[in-house]
């Protein structure tokens, strides 16, 4: 029998469409195939252009690791500012309650003029500095289109952004001059609060280490002490007696036990010397901790530079030297004017401190002296200041200078 191409052609297809069938009951459920089909798309983003380096490839991997800590700071961020608050406050309390009136009663007048006088000054610096730090804002980009010169566009917020200028996760929006985000102020340091928080840590420092300096020997004391009542609490309040001690007439007709003296301190003196300790191991540990964040931060501001530029920087510095360059930083102009920006120190005085010159210049003329020449470093630095920072963090200038920026 002939058999016809045809036939044979219609067979293979049937064949065909029946092995189809077979596959289409065994085919894998639709939402595994666009798993599978977006953790493909993901691999091959790693590799997509001959501009992908290791920290990129390093934020890829690890994004959900740094969404769940921005998550984490963000909605903890209120909690941390109350801590610190709630542990202020209770140092305050010990201050005034136990430390306060043995001060009255044992030291000499000029040594209590100078706590009371210090303590407070430090404390209206502490509360001021913080309340700002946390209240102000940091500063923003402008969101539309004006005649501020950008690096940049942010791939995040999908903005022009100026110089200096970076992006919060945790805010999420891009800000000014970005040092870092604080959680323990619940918002991010900034241009215009930059100064607010590194006076924060220098006064928090300064209180911490003179609680700690002159609470030493009040420390050692209340621990002291506290030794002491242990070991009499040692001796138990009854001590049964048995046998031969009732036939001898040890205790009293009718008496089974020996009543021991009462202790010789009260539960007062105790917790009175428990909140010495507590006191000094707080401020001497956050003193310590604190100072070194300070001095870190005050090497950074001496190189005109943020935490976050330092190691930007330091990338760029590598990056120069394969070229045989030396990398310069355009916002470093010199440690003292690094600190006169920083701080928004001008020749122009103020009102008060005029008046304040003019009085001292009769009564004390080398204090009048001074204010001549150190009064924003006074009125700006040493005393509470909402004055805002040089510049508007949109526009900076692009190379150091060798000049004095601002006479003082």
């Amino acid at each position: 029998m002939r058999c016809c191409p045809g036939s044979v052609l219609h067979l293979l297809r049937s064949a065909r469409l029946q092995l189809c069938a077979r596959r289409g009951r065994s085919r894998v459920p639709v939402w595994i195939k666009d798993a599978w089909a977006y953790m493909r798309l993901l691999l091959q983003s790693l590799y997509f252009n001959s501009l992908t380096d290791s920290d990129v490839v390093f934020d890829s991997v690890f994004e959900p690791v740094f969404w769940a800590v921005d998550y984490v700071t963000r909605w903890f961020g209120l909690v941390f500012v109350c801590l610190v608050v709630i542990l202020t406050c209770s140092i305050l309390v010990i201050a005034y309650v136990v430390l306060l009136p043995l001060i009255l009663n044992t030291y000499s007048p000029a040594w209590i003029a100078w706590h009371v006088c210090y303590g407070h000054w430090n404390l209206i610096m502490i509360a001021f500095h913080y309340y700002k730090a946390t209240k102000t804002s940091p500063g923003y980009p402008p969101t539309e289109k004006n005649d501020t010169p950008i690096v940049s566009v942010c791939k995040k917020c999908i903005i022009p952004k100026p110089a200096r200028t970076h992006h919060c996760g945790i805010c999420n929006r891009c800000i000014l001059k970005m040092d870092h985000h604080c959680p323990w102020l619940n918002n991010c340091v900034g241009h215009f609060n930059h100064r607010y928080f590194f006076s924060f840590c220098l006064f928090m420092t300064l209180g911490c280490v003179y609680c700690s300096i002159s609470g030493r020997n009040l420390f050692l004391d209340a621990y002291s002490a506290l030794e002491r009542f242990k070991h009499l609490d040692v001796d138990k309040p009854g001590v049964p007696v048995t046998g031969m001690g009732v036939l001898i007439g040890l205790l009293p007709h009718g008496q089974t036990n020996y009543q021991t003296p009462a202790p010789t301190y009260t539960f007062k003196d105790k917790m009175i010397n428990k909140s010495i300790i507590y006191m000094w191991v707080l401020t001497s540990t956050v003193g310590v901790a604190l100072g070194a964040l300070t001095i870190w931060h005050a090497i950074l501001i001496s190189r005109g530079e943020t935490s976050i530029e330092r190691h930007i920087n330091r990338k760029e510095m590598k990056r120069m030297e394969k070229w045989g360059k030396v990398y310069k930083n355009p916002f470093n102009y010199g440690k003292l004017n690094n600190w006169k920006v920083f701080f928004g120190v001008e020749k122009k005085r103020c009102l008060f401190v005029h008046a304040l010159s003019m009085i001292s210049a009769f009564l004390l003329p080398p204090i009048f002296l001074l204010s001549c020449v150190y009064s924003h470093w006074v009125t700006r630095v040493l005393l509470p200041s909402g004055h805002t920072p040089h510049g508007d963090g949109l526009k900076w200038n692009a190379f150091p200078v060798k000049t004095d920026l601002i006479p003082v």
